[in-house]
């Protein structure tokens, strides 16, 4: 990427004149960047993500017990957010936002997709990879996929060319203790087998793994990165690692760095991360053995929080995984690019993974197709001046539990959580760990907030799939979500 281009890009995508923005999001800074209409090369793209890491769980991001010095490095030499939101508190669809730049409750993805389910994301919505993949983009996915198990689905089907890991949303991580589990499900003539025992897939066909998963995910992007080098293209590749999700396995080498850590199930949950980490190493090393190093922008979240009351640790923030507290949705994130993104800064303001769709769209010269609903914007021009690009603007979550419904919604540094059927109001700049509930000294606050929070979740649309046959007969009566008294505030 030149250096000495100082230009900043100008173009606004198409989609900031369809519709209103709805959430206050800040993506990176930058020094300089390539612009695609002054002819200069697009990045490469890179997107690096953990499955249930835990807030605190990456030192950059305050762990004390886990070392992580691969990412550590890179974010350290990046932009760290540590005000990052991703779109929902579950994996699938918060994966679903990120591919589409929309909200999933928008297309009925507001559930992660059974094993062995008929649908999948909705064909309708063009993902990023086929954004890319358009732009001229070579494209892979490798990793935990969980969007869609049936062939028109598949990740080959929606804009990588190549494709290596589970279509589920978990699997088992050794493949000596996988394998026979499954070959003997086939020997019985099982007809569902769990997708957490099931073969690996490479473009739509099983595959026969060897390696603990994680490394081979690793190995697996190390492959890309050297194919991709040798061609005269840009690159587009979304590593999405299942670790540390559970099962919470690990290998003892690993777990020998750990020995300081007197609880079991921690201490293996700390050799998952770390696993993850050398493999970062890796693809560091391989990018600047190719050449690409200084090309790439580098994008590192978790899809959600770690799991409340399991191995993973959120501190400060209070609540975990499917809940709408900070715990749920706000992830350790950084950003990454030589010469680009500056170098050893903390970005305090709100920033969403929504975003990510329409700014890699102006970074890569992509065409954002007519009509292509988002619910995030290009953020770029803020950005390079260091300015808040939504003031005022709400970021939403919403979790539907069994019977009711856990929301939220923060705008600026207020934030209303109805959390165990009860409306808060938290300034989360001053009480990251929403202690201190303000609804009482501010109660118009709550009110409006409360309102605007209700008018969003209203153009939902119904989920197309549940969890269990009693949540579909539910939905049917209209019990779920918004006539279960969700949005009374008492």
């Amino acid at each position: 990427m030149p250096q000495s281009n100082q230009r900043t890009i100008k173009i606004r995508s198409k989609m900031n004149q369809l519709r209103p923005v709805t959430i206050a999001i800040v993506s990176f800074a930058v020094c300089a960047v390539a612009d695609p209409a002054s002819g200069s090369s697009p990045p490469n793209v890179l997107i690096i993500m953990c499955d249930d890491l835990g807030y605190a769980d990456v030192g950059f991001n305050g762990a004390k017990d886990i070392t992580t010095p691969s990412l550590d490095e890179l974010a350290n030499s990046g932009t760290i957010c540590t005000s990052a939101y991703v779109a929902h508190p579950v994996c699938g669809p918060s994966r679903a936002a990120i591919m589409t730049g929309r909200y999933p409750h928008n297309f009925g993805e507001q559930f992660n997709l059974p094993d062995h389910h008929e649908m999948g994301t909705p064909l309708s919505e063009v993902f990023l990879s086929q954004l890319l993949k358009d732009a001229g983009y070579y494209t892979g996915a490798i990793g935990k996929w969980h969007l869609g198990q049936q062939p028109q689905y598949q990740p080959n089907q929606r804009g990588f060319d190549e494709f290596y890991g589970i279509l589920g949303g978990g699997h088992q991580y050794f493949p000596e203790k996988y394998r026979p589990k499954y070959e003997k499900a086939v020997r019985a003539g099982q007809k569902k087998i769990p997708m957490n025992i099931s073969p690996l897939q490479r473009n739509g066909k099983d595959a026969r793994e060897t390696e603990y998963v994680t490394d081979a995910f690793s190995r697996e992007a190390v492959a890309f990165l050297e194919q991709a080098s040798t061609k005269n293209q840009p690159w587009f590749l979304y590593l999405s690692y299942t670790a540390p999700h559970s099962p919470i396995e690990a290998k003892a080498d690993d777990m020998s760095h750990f020995t300081h850590i007197a609880d079991k199930k921690r201490r293996t949950y700390a050799a998952m991360v770390y696993a993850v980490d050398r493999g970062v190493g890796r693809v560091v090393d391989t990018l600047k053995s190719t050449g690409n190093f200084d090309d790439t922008l580098i994008i590192f979240l978790s899809d959600n929080g770690g799991k409340a009351g399991g191995s993973a640790n959120n501190a400060p923030l209070k609540g975990g995984k499917r809940g709408v507290e900070e715990g749920g949705y706000r992830v350790p994130m950084f950003f990454h690019w030589p010469s680009n993104v500056p170098a050893g800064q903390k970005f305090h303001h709100p920033i969403l993974s929504l975003d990510f769709y329409p700014t890699l769209a102006r970074l890569t010269s992509s065409t954002i197709p007519e009509g292509k609903m988002l619910d995030g914007k290009d953020v770029w021009d803020e950005l390079l001046a260091g300015t808040n690009p939504h003031p005022d603007e709400m970021i939403y979550a919403m979790s539907h539990r069994s019977g009711y419904t856990d929301v939220s919604g923060r705008r600026n540094q207020w934030k209303v959580s109805r959390t165990r059927r009860r409306w808060q109001l938290y300034d989360v700049v001053e009480d990251i760990g929403e202690t201190h509930d303000l609804s009482k000294r501010y109660p118009e606050r709550l009110k409006q907030m409360v309102s605007d929070v209700e008018k969003w979740g209203r153009n939902h649309q119904m989920p197309q799939w549940h969890y269990f046959d009693s949540d579909y007969e539910a939905w049917a009566e209209n019990k779920l979500p918004y006539f279960d008294g969700t949005f009374d505030i008492k």
